[in-house]
């Protein structure tokens, strides 16, 4: 069986796997590294394969992350992430976490990182407050994609019209990058994939339906359209928000053999969980 039908197969199967016998070798495929250089979605922004994320559990402008690891903390282990190659940071005006970026700007050149944030604005004055204080937390003139955040409803783009006036301006002066939404539901996610506006869309997937908008195989047909469509598509809860962590493997490979996921996000808590993760990526991706 080739590649493109272990994948194929994979996803069919996805929805009924046991962790506890998980099929390796309908998702070993070509090593990759945490650290591979991703073009992602049109604008071909660049990033590395990982981004180091900021709320593994993340509300009230504080995460798991800003608890244990406090502002510097959080920094020093960006700039260890940095140092070995993984240049993607992953933050949100939710988990409080923009000090944090900056810090670590302070030993970090800005344009050797690709900063991703989040924002809950829906009309036009929300959009360019946020605008603003995001730049001003993060100590940096623009930001390299920007998403809305925690999309609900179908009909989202009704409901956030003002905000994403403001971004695509912003898009234009070169203030943003690229842009796009992160979805927790399904019609939320259908709703992406058919609109134009979106360039990159973060989305939950695993091999075992965590925390996720429908059962694995449905959430990659919509990943798959996304993909036909030209966008970009980052992966989220990649280990079930922390509750796949002992069966890291198996979900990394899942993760890892998906044509329609081009880079993930995942929270690390230490420098120990962050250099597991860059052993563990590519000895996952060809596990057989």
């Amino acid at each position: 069986m080739n590649r493109r039908n272990f994948i194929r197969t994979g996803a069919a199967v996805a929805g009924s796997i046991s962790l506890h016998s998980f099929p390796y070798h309908l998702f070993a495929g070509t090593r990759k590294q945490a650290t591979d250089r991703i073009q992602l979605g049109p604008r071909k922004v660049e990033l590395s394969r990982l981004a180091m994320g900021t709320g593994t559990n993340g509300s009230g402008g504080s995460s798991n992350q800003t608890k244990k690891l406090g502002v510097n903390g959080l920094a020093d282990l960006f700039k260890a992430a940095y140092d070995q190659g993984v240049t993607f940071w992953d933050s949100a005006d939710q988990y409080g976490t923009h000090p944090h970026l900056k810090a670590a700007l302070k030993s970090v050149p800005r344009e050797k990182v690709t900063i991703l944030s989040k924002t809950h604005a829906s009309t036009v004055k929300e959009m360019r407050a946020d605008l603003d204080r995001f730049r001003r937390e993060l100590g940096t003139d623009y930001i390299d994609i920007l998403l809305l955040h925690c999309m609900l409803d179908g009909r989202w783009p009704e409901k956030k019209q003002g905000a994403m006036e403001v971004i695509s301006e912003a898009q234009e002066k070169g203030i943003i990058r690229t842009k796009g939404v992160s979805c927790h539901t399904l019609d939320a996610l259908k709703t992406a994939a058919r609109t134009p506006w979106v360039e990159v869309d973060l989305a939950r997937i695993n091999p075992a339906g965590v925390a996720m908008d429908a059962d694995p195989p449905t959430v990659l047909g919509v990943l798959r359209e996304m993909k036909a469509a030209g966008k970009g598509v980052i992966g989220m809860k990649i280990l079930g928000a922390g509750k796949l962590r002992n069966r890291a493997d198996e979900a990394l490979q899942f993760a890892l053999a998906q044509d329609c996921v081009d880079c993930f996000t995942i929270g690390s808590e230490s420098r120990a969980e962050m250099e597991d993760l860059l052993r563990k990526i590519p000895a996952a991706s060809v596990r057989g």
